[in-house]
């Protein structure tokens, strides 16, 4: 829908599609409920609020997302990214996160799994599993639970 589009600020918006916002660069969303695969590839500078955010494989290989209070919903999200920061959000069906992520997050409830976080620290009530092995680069992430 966005993609390769710079400086768009977006509020109380509901979509659902594949590839949203890949490529994108300086991006806010606001108070939105976004149903999108691989919704943030490649983007940069991504400010995501008080939203919902759902679909498989979200934010792969991003460079500066961040989420506050939203709701994140799919399998394998945030992984490969760099600069990845999380405040207060939730995580729903959330599978192998954080692999091979640089990520510093507060996450509110449960997480399924998460997996070689690369660096960084991630703050968490509970976790099914936490993963480190073959790693194919080193990994010195934490993962906290309080």
């Amino acid at each position: 829908v966005f993609l390769d589009s710079k400086n768009v600020i977006l509020d109380k918006v509901e979509m659902s599609g594949k590839y949203s916002f890949q490529y994108m660069e300086n991006l806010t969303i606001r108070n939105s409920v976004l149903d999108t695969k691989d919704a943030f590839w490649h983007s940069k500078n991504v400010t995501v609020f008080d939203s919902v955010v759902k679909g498989e494989y979200l934010a792969w290989f991003s460079e500066g997302l961040t989420l506050v209070n939203c709701k994140i919903i799919g399998t394998q999200p945030l992984c490969y990214c760099k600069n990845l920061t999380l405040v207060n959000c939730t995580m729903e069906g959330t599978d192998l996160a954080f692999e091979y992520s640089d990520v510093e997050a507060t996450i509110l409830g449960h997480v399924d799994s998460i997996k070689n976080p690369r660096s960084g620290s991630i703050t968490v009530d509970s976790v099914g599993e936490v993963i480190m092995e073959d790693a194919v680069m080193e990994c010195t992430g934490k993962v906290i639970i309080r």
